[in-house]
């Protein structure tokens, strides 16, 4: 009976090294699956694009494709609509709204290689 609990013991063991190997690898693919979402082109450039459609006078689509100093232009105009009758604060929503609708309309790649790797700030 002893030799059997020892191969009964030993099987066991075996399966929980095997659900261990198998554990680590689905949090690896798990982890890999999710740095490419949350990296991903695609995600900034629906995120961006609808940001410029909706809000594209406070320039907020901007900050999130890494534009800053553009952004911070865009925020100062939405915000100095307030003294000029909404002059600014409308042409920086022109802005935003083409830019937005352009995001959309390009292909991942494309925007990829434009906004992301070729740093185009401005349509």
């Amino acid at each position: 009976m002893s030799e059997e609990n020892n191969n009964l013991g030993d099987d066991l063991k075996k399966g929980a090294e095997e659900a261990a190997e198998n554990v680590k690898e689905t949090a690896k693919e798990f982890a890999e699956e999710a740095k490419e979402i949350i990296g991903s082109q695609d995600n900034k450039k629906m995120l961006a694009g609808i940001l410029g459609i909706l809000l594209g006078s406070l320039g907020i689509h901007k900050f999130i494709l890494g534009y800053n100093k553009e952004g911070a232009i865009m925020l100062v105009l939405g915000i100095l609509g307030i003294f000029t009758c909404g002059i600014t604060s409308s042409i920086s929503w022109i802005v935003g709204l083409i830019e937005g609708i352009m995001y959309l309309t390009k292909s991942d790649e494309e925007f990829h290689q434009t906004y992301q790797v070729g740093k185009k700030p401005w349509f």
